[in-house]
């Protein structure tokens, strides 16, 4: 049997991205994260109850890593200094710097990889507002924390109040905590450096890199350590629901497609004038020397001989023995018409 080919959705060639259209799903994460901040305002004794159910739970199970590492950082000016330009900068950095050589270099895996980044995000947005968390530096000091973003404030370019620039830690959410989106996001710049990097260094930075940040946002103390599990477990659940979100997006586009964009002009047919063809009785045309004549057509000196039914050639009028060289056959009776008398012989 012939093979027949069905078209695949895999098959069919991705639509190009641009990055016109990538800057409105930034600002879109931004405009939800301002909302959320707005949410959380007024919260700030749910906040800190949070934050203590959570770090009274660490201790009972002997997780509480938080007390050393920031002990560290405060006591070693080298450590902790390094830690919080990490902390301030790095994920404004790598996580778009991936994103863009993504789009450069593994244009077929950029919508992927950006779909479960934007997804595993709005999971941490929902997180903050659901669920506002008052990070360890933001305890009363009786709870053993120093916060080392004011206590270097000095030396970067960095407020006392947040990790946002100087006089603008008002804009920010200081109580999203819970996830770590610091945690999730590297883990994400580690599965990419991984799969796409290609060359040992990058491997070793796939890492380095989310496990060194997992140990600052501690060290710093911004996040508790079940901050940092739930930022991986939030990356986890992104990634689940990222093929949906894909083939739900792709739906809307070709609904949005179809009711917005003009119908293409139809172009009139001309009419196709019927090709006559000869039929089997058609009597063919008479070709004499480069003359070419209908049929009965009569020409100078040329006359066509007709048998009546019945006869053949030599039994006609003028074919006798007595005709003379260059005499020309005698008419035919219906030639001659009615009542023509015959021919001389």
């Amino acid at each position: 049997m012939p093979r027949t080919d069905t078209a695949r959705p895999e098959t069919t060639a991705p639509t190009r991205l641009r990055w016109w259209t990538e800057l409105p799903l930034i600002l879109l994460v931004y405009a939800c994260y301002s909302a959320g901040r707005l949410l959380v305002r007024g919260n700030e004794s749910t906040a800190v109850d949070h934050g203590l159910a959570i770090l009274r739970f660490e201790k009972s199970l002997w997780l509480n890593a938080e007390h050393p590492l920031n002990r560290l950082f405060t006591r070693e000016p080298w450590i902790g200094i390094p830690a919080d330009f990490w902390y301030a900068s790095l994920h404004y950095l790598v996580t778009p710097a991936i994103l863009i050589w993504l789009f450069r270099s593994h244009a077929v895996r950029y919508r992927a990889a950006r779909t479960w980044l934007m997804t595993s995000t709005f999971i941490g947005l929902i997180g903050f507002t659901l669920l506002p968390t008052c990070p360890p530096r933001l305890l009363a000091a009786g709870h053993g924390f120093v916060d080392t973003m004011a206590q270097y404030s000095s030396y970067g370019w960095w407020g006392g109040q947040a990790s946002a620039p100087r006089g603008l830690g008002g804009m920010t959410n200081q109580y999203a905590a819970m996830p770590s989106l610091h945690v999730g996001w590297s883990l994400w710049c580690g599965v990419m450096l991984w799969r796409f990097g290609g060359t040992r260094t990058t491997k070793v930075l796939a890492v380095a890199y989310p496990l060194i940040t997992t140990i600052v946002v501690m060290g710093t103390a911004n996040h508790y350590f079940l901050d940092a599990a739930a930022g991986a477990a939030v990356m986890g659940l992104g990634l689940l629901l990222a093929p949906l979100v894909i083939r739900n997006a792709n739906r809307a586009r070709v609904w949005i497609t179809a009711r917005v964009a003009p119908a293409a002009p139809v172009t009139p047919v001309a009419p196709v004038a019927p090709v006559e063809t000869p039929s089997r009785g058609a009597e063919a045309s008479i070709v004499s020397g480069e003359c070419q004549t209908a049929p009965r057509e009569r020409i100078p000196r040329q006359r066509e001989s007709d048998f009546g039914p019945g006869t053949g050639p030599g039994t006609g009028p003028g074919t006798g023995p007595g005709a003379g060289p260059g005499a020309e056959p005698g008419a035919a009776p219906a030639d001659a018409g009615d009542g023509a008398a015959a021919a001389a012989r």
